[in-house]
This record gives C-alpha cells, sequence and structure tokens, in this order.
C-alpha cells in the first residue's frame, strides 16, 4: 500500500488534471453553440445548390449546348477508374470517439470499394491514419478542424477540381460527420463529383424535367456556379465536422472531469486510511518505547 505522501502526490495529480479537463470542457462548450448555428445555417444551401445542379445535368438540353470542356465538374466520365475519398477528421486528441468514428467509416468504405483508391485528408489524424496504413494520400489539408472559415473549403476545393479536371481520379467522395447534439454524431459518405441528375424515384426526380433560364449565358453561368457548388458543399461538411468535433470533446471532458472527481475522492479515502494507520502505528512505538523504559528502569 502507499504512503500518504505518495497518495498526496497522487491526488494532486489527478486533481491538476481535473483542472484542465474542466477548463478544456468550458471551452468547447462556449464555441460549441457558434459552431452548430453555423453548421445549421450552411446544411440548407448546400443541399439547395446541390439540387439546382443536379436538375441541371438532368437537362439533355442544357448540356448540348454546353462546351463541356469548361466544365470538368459536370463531366461523367464512361468508366470510373479511380475514386477519391476526402475524409475530414480532427486535428487534435481528446475529442472522445469523434476521429475513430469517421475514421473506421472512411475504411469500411475504402474496403468495400472496387476500384482504385486515393486519399484527400483534412485534419491531423485523418493523414496519420491513412499515411501508417500506405494508402495513396494526394494531398493533406490541417490547422482548422475546429474552427474552419469559407477560404479552408475554397482552398480544398480548389485542389480536388483541378486533382480531379486533370484525370487524378474519376470520383470523389466525402466523410464527415453530421452533427445532431453534443452526445451524438453520425459519419457519413456522400459522392460530390460528378454532379449526378437526382433519382427518379425522388421528389427531386419529378422536379427534373423544370425549365431554367440563364442570364447572361449557360456557359459563364455554370462556370461559376459549378466551382461555387463544390466549395459550398465541403464548407457545409466542414462546418459539421468542427460542431461534431467540440460537442464530443465537450462531453469527453465532462466525462474526464467527473471522473478526475471521483478519482480524487477515492484516494482521499486511502489517504485517510493511510494517515491514520501511519498514526496508529507512531502511537504503537511510542507505546512500546515508554514500556521498555520502564521495564529496563526496574
Amino acid at each position: 500500500m502507499a504512503n500518504a505522501r505518495e497518495i498526496r502526490r497522487h491526488m494532486k495529480s489527478i486533481s491538476n488534471i481535473g483542472k484542465i479537463t474542466k477548463a478544456m470542457k468550458m471551452v468547447a462548450a462556449a464555441r460549441l453553440r457558434r459552431a452548430q448555428e453555423r453548421a445549421a445555417a450552411s446544411r440548407p444551401y448546400a443541399i439547395k445548390i446541390k439540387e439546382v445542379l443536379s436538375h441541371v445535368v438532368a437537362d439533355e438540353g442544357i448540356l448540348a449546348g454546353l462546351d463541356i470542356k469548361r466544365h470538368p465538374l459536370l463531366q461523367q466520365r464512361a468508366e470510373i477508374k479511380r475514386v477519391a475519398y476526402l475524409v475530414m477528421c480532427s486535428d487534435k486528441g481528446l475529442a472522445g470517439a469523434y476521429s475513430s468514428n469517421v475514421l473506421k467509416m472512411a475504411a469500411a468504405e475504402i474496403a468495400a470499394c472496387d476500384k482504385e483508391v486515393v486519399v484527400i485528408t483534412s485534419g491531423r489524424k485523418a493523414r496519420d491514419y491513412f499515411l501508417h496504413r500506405g494508402y495513396t494520400v494526394l494531398n493533406s489539408h490541417m490547422g482548422f478542424s475546429d474552427r474552419p472559415q469559407y477560404t479552408n473549403a475554397a482552398d480544398i476545393a480548389k485542389d480536388a477540381a483541378k486533382r480531379f479536371a486533370d484525370g487524378e481520379f474519376d470520383e470523389l467522395r466525402i466523410v464527415y460527420t453530421i452533427f445532431k447534439t453534443a452526445l451524438s454524431q453520425i459519419p457519413t459518405v456522400e459522392k460530390i463529383l460528378p454532379v449526378e441528375p437526382p433519382a427518379k424515384d425522388s421528389k427531386a426526380g419529378e422536379q427534373a424535367n423544370a425549365s431554367f433560364m440563364f442570364e447572361p449565358s449557360e456557359d459563364e453561368i455554370l462556370s461559376a456556379l459549378a466551382p461555387k457548388y463544390l466549395e459550398t458543399v465541403i464548407f457545409a461538411a466542414l462546418v459539421q465536422s468542427a460542431a461534431s468535433e467540440l460537442g464530443s470533446r465537450m462531453t469527453a471532458m465532462t466525462s474526464a472531469t467527473d471522473n478526475a472527481a471521483a478519482l480524487v475522492a477515492n484516494l482521499e479515502l486511502s489517504y485517510n486510511k493511510a494517515r491514520q494507520a501511519g498514526i496508529t502505528r507512531e502511537l504503537n512505538e511510542i507505546v512500546g518505547g515508554v514500556e521498555a523504559l520502564a521495564q529496563s528502569q526496574e
């Protein structure tokens, strides 16, 4: 059994860790509300712009009048040879199972894909995971996982669009986490390139025959709209992932703080027992010494 001094030193260490986790919980909670608002605000716009482009590529009349070389993001490849996965994860740890959940989802999707696979990562954890396992990582984006800006999404989109246009891959899928609550985040996979027509059995498919009027022209509008679509979808995924990371971190730090408090309470009980045992031992030694002195004097 450890002595009272060792237990007291351990109590102080655990108490300091509890203070750190409590501070991290408060920081994550303060930033979570803002991140949650951004996630909720960005998702409807991303859904709508994807719906509009889906209707456009479903309209053969519009596509027939386009120079497809000017719109590579709308080009349907005759054969899918290589698939790219854009995996969004965290830069830092201490966020519970957030990173592991999205990486497990990505690994399962890649394993189920029967095409050649390449990876683009957002977040240090994703980069390290795929590099250590020998995957082909085309590019890594880091340093903004918990506070992404639109410029970060634009940089990722520009890089992905160039690689898609250059033929480095024929299809782009994004793996990220949808924020529901601080206790619930759902890893998901979406295909974002090339833009596909809406499913015929969906409500969007029923509206696919809607006509569009372009001013000044289809070429000019779609030249701006297609890259904007990619940026918007990626930004919406980034803010969803950021909210999920902060929610998971807040939950993990809350649990860690509670566990630290419980451990300190248990250690305090052990400390009191050790201290009482030490006092009892000292009293026994004193009594024994007195008796030995008395017997020697007799």
